[in-house]
């Protein structure tokens, strides 16, 4: 099967990409993230990818976007944030993946215990019918600290949030608050 795989960022693709290979499958990758804050962080991430995809003969496309006043000005709730950044992502990997000739899309979002699965699994499946390519599911959670260790391993920056404006306050914020103990 050839799948496109929406890849947040390097180290959380390596598992879910090593083991779509091991059983068989053309893997490409697709980065595009907009979520990502603030822009140094964005061109880390890019640029650990890129790595990645010189490393693991993955090819990648990059769909460069940066939209920090979206993300800065949005006043719903958290999981509703996470709802609008991870349908913006998936809408757009599974329209590239139907107009590029892939059999199925997914994403490397499914490997983190950080996420929230079940949203990615439901708007995987709900946005892969919409637009007409079946979303590939599987639980990559159990791979979670292989892949980790694989990334260091292979010399990849790994991030310490998640990319968002809000999880890098928080981020943030839980710094000062150790320094201030």
């Amino acid at each position: 099967m050839k799948i496109l795989m929406h890849m947040c960022c390097a180290p959380c693709a390596v598992y879910p990409s090593k083991k779509l290979l091991e059983n068989k499958n053309e893997v490409f990758g697709l980065f595009f993230n907009p979520n990502i804050h603030p822009i140094e962080e964005y061109q880390k991430r890019r640029t650990t990818l890129e790595q990645f995809s010189k490393q693991s003969d993955i090819p990648v496309e990059f769909i460069d976007g940066f939209m920090q006043s979206e993300w800065e000005t949005f006043k719903g709730t958290t999981e509703e944030r996470c709802q609008m950044c991870y349908s913006l992502r998936l809408q757009l990997a599974a329209k590239y993946a139907l107009d590029n000739g892939f059999d199925s899309y997914t994403t490397s979002l499914l490997v983190s215990p950080y996420q929230n699965h079940d949203l990615i699994k439901s708007l995987g499946e709900k946005i892969g019918n919409q637009v007409g390519i079946p979303f590939y599911y599987e639980d990559f959670r159990t791979g979670y600290r292989q892949g980790q260790q694989e990334a260091k391993d292979l010399g990849l920056y790994r991030q310490k949030y998640c990319g968002c404006i809000v999880s890098y306050n928080e981020t943030i914020l839980q710094k000062f608050s150790k320094k201030a103990q």
